[in-house]
């Protein structure tokens, strides 16, 4: 009976349809669109700092002291290179240092990178602008953020006084060219920091072999989890009680915070979505009661119970909502992978992408929270908004409903 009287009026039945399937479809793509979008930040991320997760020294997260390294870290690198899902490994140390041009001094981080490892894990080398990547034959080279370059007025081929401290205490100073300038997009970075070759840096500040960080890149975002835990096994099997595995999440507070902060603003907007598409279908659902009023009244007069008509009027809302949300959400994954697939070209921006190493596609991520969470909320909302006509019509009395005009 409920479907027979959805089909009494078919426009009204089809335009509320479709008005639940186009809300579903917007929520399963945008949803989709957004975790897709975080997976390219996170990912652009790790690959000009920090990795996918790192092993350090316990305590160095919170204090940078030069003294807190991980010595022989060839034996860990290897181990955890071997490890199935593993992209790539390779070795940091950092030092606070002030470095001087002809006309300036500003401090920076001084971080010493293996320049083939380097360019296989991050996106640096991909990102120079001017002059060319460490080849790490020359020791005396280094590169800058473009606008630590533009602060300290130096260009390619200048020379830069560095003075920082030994891990052993003593004075550690050195005269580097500049062979070379980046620009990552990300104004912090490209202001703080100078990249030298690892061994350089080992020589300069007396490190000997010992780095502060061995940082690995994964294969996928979604297999972090599993390698952190694996590392933290081989840490315990080579007796380095005294070092730690760090997520990218621990490594990034800020940018987990940012994408929690998007996170809300996005529920936000959807919330306020589906509440439009429930009064709209509110409104329909009401109407229909309404039109049906002298309809209920005889039912209620030839013995029918106010329950029962109180439940068929939430079976027809039901059937309708649920025919509208399986149309939505099939078309909204059929919409989705192929996007997926074929990526979104933002016109106009694909140069400026690159120059920041970021794919010239942006690549939803389709799954099964962004295919469900949408369509089960306008799901929930719809049922709520269907319940003051049903309850409505447990009010009616025959007499005054078979006198409605």
């Amino acid at each position: 009976m409920a479907w027979r009287n959805l089909w009494r009026n078919p426009r009204r039945t089809l335009l509320t349809m479709t008005a639940i399937a186009f809300a579903s479809i917007l929520l399963v793509f945008m949803l989709s669109w957004q975790f897709g979008s975080y997976d390219i930040m996170i990912n652009s991320s790790v690959k000009i700092h920090t990795g996918h997760f790192q092993v350090q020294a316990r305590g160095y997260q919170d204090d940078k002291d030069m003294r807190r390294v991980v010595t022989d870290p060839a034996e860990i690198g290897n181990a955890i290179a071997a490890l199935p899902g593993v992209k790539a490994v390779t070795y940091r140390a950092n030092g606070f240092v002030l470095v001087s041009s002809r006309d300036r001094t500003y401090g920076v981080l001084a971080v010493g990178i293996d320049p083939e490892k380097e360019a296989a894990l991050s996106t640096l080398k991909s990102i120079v602008r001017e002059g060319s990547y460490l080849d790490g034959k020359d020791g005396g080279e280094a590169l800058l953020g473009e606008l630590l370059a533009k602060n300290l007025r130096v260009r390619v081929g200048d020379e830069l006084t560095v003075i920082g401290q030994g891990r052993d205490g003593s004075v550690a100073a050195t005269v580097l060219r500049v062979k070379g300038i980046y620009s990552s997009g990300q104004d912090e970075f490209d202001r703080s920091s100078i990249q030298i070759p690892l061994k350089t840096f080992q020589d300069v500040f007396y490190m000997g072999d010992a780095i502060h960080e061995v940082v690995v890149l994964a294969d996928t975002l979604s297999g972090v989890p599993r390698l952190v835990a694996e590392t933290g096994d081989i840490l315990r099997r080579q007796g380095r009680d005294g070092l730690v595995v760090l997520d990218w999440k621990e490594l990034m507070p800020g940018l987990v915070q940012a994408i929690r902060i998007d996170l809300v603003s996005g529920f936000i907007f959807y919330l306020i979505l589906v509440i439009v598409v429930a009064f709209s279908i509110l409104n329909t659902f009401l109407m229909a009661t309404l039109e049906r009023t002298r309809e209920f009244g005889v039912l209620l007069a030839i013995g029918m119970a106010p329950g029962r008509i109180t439940r068929l009027v939430l079976e027809e809302s039901a059937v309708m909502t649920l025919f509208g949300i399986a149309a939505g959400v099939f078309f909204g994954i059929l919409l989705t992978a192929w996007f997926q697939e074929h990526g979104i070209v933002i016109s106009g921006a694909t140069e400026i992408l690159r120059q920041y190493g970021l794919p010239d596609r942006i690549h939803p991520r389709l799954s099964w929270l962004s295919a469900t969470l949408g369509p089960l909320c306008v799901l929930v909302i719809t049922l709520l908004a269907a319940l003051y006509p049903a309850l409505r019509v447990r009010r009616l009395r025959p007499v005054d409903a078979m006198a409605a005009p």
